[in-house]
């Protein structure tokens, strides 16, 4: 049961408890100033009065405060206040009525649906992409720091163990392995330089378990754990669920990757690519297995070079629409880095409201997107029911280097020849 909850805090009417964390005591109250209900966090009292960790764990209590004071983003839980009464210790924020945290959604018996579960990893991504470019490393993303509203938006808090990258500020942030060792990156369980991508690295183990219900590196100690978080790759999502999209695989896969060479490396990278998810589930798909596939874009002239392998490496890292006749695939105007491949079907090219060509069967189009992100010079509209490969530079970073330039050499023959034929036939920049 709660003990001695307080009456005031300062200005602040306080009403009842609402949670305990490591860090303090939660409770509702009330600011008569603003006339609205708020959260106020109370230090531990036996931990301030420690006198060995007393101070650092003052410091850590009000790094919060500090740091996520300097944020403003509708994804990310606001500080309102921070100070002392008496020996009291408190940090005001917004109340969150009804929330849970995503810890409730995170076993396999309680699993969002899959599109949610991709706006909700969207929000966090660009949430902490807002924090990263003010300099803010959280540090210690995890399910239970993630609140989830009743109407199911999300709320980054506890900024407690928050880094400031700045050379003045440093002395905000507790030094040494501090977080949450399971959601840890390889770089924070071994003490090294800390950056905002053990954030997005984090941010990934919490898109795997809201995906399959399970931890990435499950152990049954904490040595064994370190050990996998730093050498092993998770298992597949496909271990757990196979009706999810590869390009869920892929994301997941990206955000953690060992060297942070090789991760995200920004929060807006991660939600662009979870942006093109939202496109893979929304558009219309045909189940085409995969030695389907395979045999498909086998017998198209530009991957008549290819191995076996590097076929089937390009099998998983493109995604493949269906789309129905009448449907525009791309605008004139509009930019993205997509280039596109006709497995079937035809398509017209419509350049200022005027047709100009059509294009079939093992053509391509979308070069100049793909290679420049330059604006769509002409639009593309299926002229009957076609089947495309859409594939972007994102993406063909995933597969093996071999791949990569290989497909490259392809790509820029391609483009040399689509430059030198007629404008009849072939839109360039598209």
């Amino acid at each position: 049961m709660p003990q001695n909850i307080p009456e005031k805090l300062g200005k602040y009417e306080i009403h009842k408890q609402i949670g305990k964390g490591s860090m303090g005591i939660v409770y509702e109250g009330y600011d008569p100033f603003t006339d609205r209900k708020i959260a106020v966090k109370v230090a531990l009292s036996d931990a301030l009065k420690d006198k060995e960790s007393g101070e650092r764990y003052r410091k850590m209590f009000f790094n919060e405060a500090h740091t996520a004071g300097m944020l403003r983003h509708p994804n990310i839980l606001e500080i309102l206040d921070a100070g002392a009464d008496g020996e009291e210790c408190y940090i005001v924020m917004e109340l969150v009525e009804g929330a849970n945290t995503l810890k409730s959604y995170c076993s396999p018996e309680s699993l969002l649906p899959t599109k949610q579960v991709i706006e909700i990893i969207f929000k966090c991504a660009k949430a902490l992409d807002h924090a990263h470019r003010k300099g803010v490393v959280h540090r210690d993303i995890k399910p239970t720091n993630i609140l989830v509203t009743p109407d199911m938006d999300i709320k980054i808090g506890d900024f407690s163990i928050a880094h400031i990258i700045s050379a003045d500020t440093t002395h905000t942030m507790p030094m040494g392995f501090v977080g949450s060792p399971r959601y840890m990156s390889p770089e924070q369980v071994q003490e090294d330089t800390i950056t905002n991508q053990t954030d997005l690295f984090s941010l990934g183990i919490v898109m795997y378990e809201l995906l399959t219900g399970k931890h990435p590196f499950i152990a049954e100690s904490f040595s064994r754990l370190i050990h996998k978080i730093i050498n092993e790759k998770p298992p597949p999502l496909s271990t757990y669920r196979s009706d999810l999209p590869e390009i869920l695989e892929k994301i997941v896969h990206h955000a953690l990757q060992k060297s942070q060479e090789k991760r995200y490396k920004m929060g807006l990278n991660m939600a662009a690519d979870l942006s093109l998810a939202f496109d893979y589930l929304e558009a219309p798909q045909e189940n085409i297995e995969l030695q389907e596939k395979f045999n498909a874009i086998q017998q198209l002239d530009f991957f008549r070079d290819f191995t076996e392998p590097e076929i089937w490496e390009i099998i998983h890292a493109c995604i493949w629409l269906d789309v129905d006749a009448g449907r525009e695939i791309i605008v004139e105007g509009d930019i993205d880095d997509s280039f596109y491949i006709i497995t079937s079907g035809q398509v017209s090219i419509i350049k200022e409201n005027q047709p100009i060509g059509v294009l079939h069967d093992g053509d391509c189009f979308g070069e100049m997107g793909y290679l420049s992100k330059a604006k769509r010079s002409a639009t593309i509209i299926a002229k009957e029911r076609v089947q495309l490969m859409k594939i972007n530079a994102t993406l063909i970073e995933q597969v093996s280097v071999d791949c990569q330039l290989h497909f490259s050499r392809v790509f820029l023959r391609t483009l040399v020849k689509r430059l030198s034929e007629t404008t009849s036939k072939v839109v360039a920049g598209i």
